[in-house]
């Protein structure tokens, strides 16, 4: 057996910012080697960014990331790192892009990893298993790899592989265990979903079980558009038993000691769907450093509602600091969705940064008024008020308005005056729309749907209820203040835009809206099968006709961060002409 320190380093990183990635990977590197690491993994495309998207298509980029690869060796070795083996993903390429769309190609662009020692790349692998599904188009960007790479360090054979390939049963890892390896590492950009993380220890156990060998896997943190990544980074032994564990939504360097078999003599593997190819960088016991690996890293995960807040606060917070943006904007109705938008946008960026305008007309009531200048005390955000009656009377003098025209006018010069304070002051606007009012269109297009970013676009309404349920009983555990009034969360949700209006005079309760919503748009549930399992068939039929109609309205909100297994935007794509109905 031999003693392997291995370092997971989980990062945060933005797509297209190669020399911010570089100079990630250079300090962690430096961090690992300094804590007496032999090696250290980073996620899938670290050094680009995931997912770079058509990125792939332009060749500038793709050899921008070959040289970055090339010259981040040299660079290690020059700053006396070389001896580090450090396994990072980035982008490559072995044909043009355009040979992708041949039904035989073997070539092309390749979701890839490379092993780095010495100030040279010693060897390259590229990803096997190309998901397609969901969030993910690889088919469409990569060509996939058929050789399995095994670096032998310390003695020690370990095979390495790309994020999807510990998603699926058979390939690499199958073929990891004839080939009779120690450890295989495992690099990941696996984005975000609830109860996820309650999936992926069980997954690298199952996998270690068909590799018979150690299993090390590392993700990414962090937001990049929609996608969210939460990091729970870890480790597990051959035969199951967890090692490490790294935290959620935290940048982290797992240091762990391994004790690993040492390489038998090589395998044959035949009739496998993958070869194998073997590098030797070191073959017999390696030093251990003197240097402290620490006492293992065993992250508790959080509970759902923790994760999902962190999940939202941190998709907004790198959504608005990666595109340059030094501050948001929104309005401040005094309703539940505004005021759970509130609290996320000060958990992300601080008060100094968050800018909250109520812009109240002749139906706003007192109590909302009220609801709305209470959180901005409690939080201590920006606040101003803007009445906007006036100019909704200056419109309607000039044009002939009644009914619903008159109600969306009024979201409409919201929508206006937040676009203005944007252009005036560089906020970003936020979209305090929820995922129920997004899919059946409960909403009024450039009025409250305007924004640059839709932070709960994906949250449900009964979930924004606990969610900001979760948000204040947090602040008293931590003897703060909690951020949204009582009032806020127990009276029935209004727009206001009419005298006595409340949301259940034009939809079903949100408890009965949210279940139909789940089944038809997450499971992709039929409208039989809905009234089977228990739904009016009234509800349903009014329900489906809703979310049909208001795909248009979909195509154009602003993006939003995905918590659930299938998402408005990235996940569900349907066109929006289709005369199609259920039933």
């Amino acid at each position: 057996m031999s003693i392997l320190r291995i370092a997971l380093a989980q990062t945060n990183t933005t797509v297209g910012d190669l020399e911010g990635n570089l100079a990630i990977v250079r300090d962690y590197t430096a961090r690992a080697a300094e804590a007496g690491a032999h090696l250290v993994a980073f996620g899938e495309m670290v050094l680009t960014g995931y997912p770079v998207e058509d990125l792939v298509f332009r060749d500038s980029f793709v050899a921008a990331s070959r040289a970055a690869v090339t010259t981040l060796a040299a660079d290690l070795e020059s700053s006396g790192l070389g001896h580090v083996v450090v396994v990072v993903g980035y982008l490559d390429a072995d044909g043009p892009a355009r040979l992708h769309a041949e039904s035989d190609r073997h070539t092309g662009p390749r979701d890839a990893l490379a092993v780095l020692h010495g100030g040279r790349v010693v060897t390259r692998y590229f990803k096997h298993h190309l998901p397609n599904y969901g969030v993910f188009d690889e088919n469409r960007y990569f060509v996939p790899g058929d050789v399995l790479q095994v670096i032998q360090v310390g003695g020690v054979d370990i095979a390495v592989t790309v994020c999807e390939d510990i998603w699926q049963p058979g390939g690499p890892f199958a073929v990891a265990g004839k080939a009779g390896v120690g450890l295989v590492v495992n690099i990941n950009a696996s984005p975000y979903e609830r109860d996820k993380d309650e999936r992926r220890l069980p997954l690298v156990r199952r996998r270690a079980a068909e590799a018979g060998a150690a299993v090390a896997y590392v993700n990414i943190v962090g937001g990049q558009d929609e996608l969210v990544f939460e990091g729970d980074s870890l480790i597990v032994a051959a035969d199951g038993t967890l090692l490490t564990r790294g935290p959620q939504f935290e940048e982290a360097l797992l240091i762990t000691d391994l004790e690993l078999p040492q390489a038998s003599p090589p395998r044959p593997v035949t009739g496998e769907i993958m070869s194998v190819e073997r590098t030797v960088l070191s073959g017999g016991p390696l030093a251990v450093s003197p240097a402290e690996a620490g006492a293992p890293v065993f992250a508790e995960p959080l509970s759902d509602l923790a994760e999902t807040w962190r999940a939202l606060v941190t998709g907004l917070r790198d959504y608005v600091t990666k595109n340059g943006f030094r501050s948001v904007v929104f309005g401040l109705s005094g309703g539940i969705d505004s005021a759970v938008v509130a609290a996320l946008s000060v958990d992300a960026f601080g008060p100094d940064r968050v800018y909250a305008v109520s812009m109240p007309s002749r139906y706003s009531s007192d109590h909302s008024k009220g609801d709305a200048a209470d959180l901005a005390e409690r939080t201590g955000l920006h606040y101003s008020s803007e009445p906007i009656q006036a100019v909704v009377d200056s419109i309607m003098a000039e044009v002939a308005l009644s009914g619903l025209a008159v109600e969306n006018l009024q979201a409409r010069v919201r929508g206006v005056i937040l676009m203005a304070l944007s252009n005036q002051h560089g906020h970003l606007v936020l979209a305090p729309g929820n995922k129920s009012e997004y899919a059946v269109g409960y909403s009024t297009l450039y009025g409250d749907s305007v924004g640059g970013y839709a932070p709960i676009k994906d949250v449900p309404k009964t979930l924004v209820y606990r969610l900001a349920e979760w948000r204040n009983a947090e602040a008293e555990r931590l003897g703060r203040t909690p951020p949204i009034p009582e009032n806020t969360l127990t009276k029935p949700p209004s727009a206001e835009l009419r005298p006595g209006q409340v949301d259940s005079d034009s939809l079903p309760p949100y408890d009965v809206l949210d279940a139909i919503i789940a089944g038809y748009v997450d499971a992709d549930t039929g409208r039989d099968d809905l009234v089977a399992a228990g739904h009016d068939a009234a509800t349903v039929d009014r329900v489906l006709r809703l979310i049909d109609l208001a795909e248009y309205k979909r195509r154009q909100t602003a993006p939003g961060t995905k918590i659930s297994g299938k998402s408005f935007g990235r996940d569900r794509r349907l066109p929006i002409t289709n005369r199609f109905t259920e039933g």
